[in-house]
C-alpha cells in the first residue's frame, strides 16, 4: 500500500511540475483599422524593400549609371518616396517586360507553326520539308 501511495503521489508530483510551466493564453478583441493599417504598413515596406532590390541589381545598376544617375541618390529618392509613389512604382515594375519585347517568340512561333503546315501539306513554303501526303 505504501508503495501504491509513493507511485500516486510520484505521479501527482510530475504532474503538478508540468503544468507549472504553462500559461493561460488571453484573447482580446483587435480593432479592424488596427489590423488593416498594420498590413498596409508591411504591405508598403515589403514594396519599398522590391524597388531597393531591384535598383541594386548588377544590370540595373549599370544602365543608370550610364545614363549618369548617382545610385546613391537613387536610393536615397526611393527611401524618400510616399507610400503610394513606393507602390506604383513597383506596380511599374512588375508589369515591365523583362528584356527585350516579345517580338522573338512571335517570330518562332510563326516559324515553327509554317513548318508543321508545311509537313502537312496544307502549305509549301520551306523548300527543305516534305508533305507527308
Amino acid at each position: 500500500m505504501k508503495l501504491n501511495r509513493k507511485a500516486i503521489a510520484l505521479t501527482v508530483a510530475i504532474a503538478v511540475s508540468h503544468t507549472a510551466g504553462l500559461q493561460a493564453a488571453q484573447a482580446a478583441m483587435i480593432a479592424t483599422d488596427a489590423v488593416a493599417v498594420t498590413t498596409a504598413d508591411a504591405q508598403v515596406a515589403a514594396r519599398r524593400a522590391q524597388v531597393l532590390e531591384t535598383l541594386n541589381r548588377a544590370d540595373v545598376a549599370q544602365a543608370l549609371i550610364e545614363k549618369g544617375v548617382d545610385m546613391d541618390a537613387a536610393r536615397a529618392r526611393v527611401a524618400s518616396l510616399s507610400d503610394a509613389e513606393v507602390t506604383q512604382l513597383a506596380d511599374q515594375l512588375d508589369k515591365a517586360p523583362a528584356g527585350a519585347s516579345d517580338i522573338l517568340g512571335t517570330i518562332v512561333f510563326i516559324f515553327v507553326l509554317l513548318l508543321i503546315t508545311d509537313i502537312l501539306g496544307f502549305t509549301k513554303v520551306f523548300p527543305f520539308t516534305r508533305s507527308i501526303r
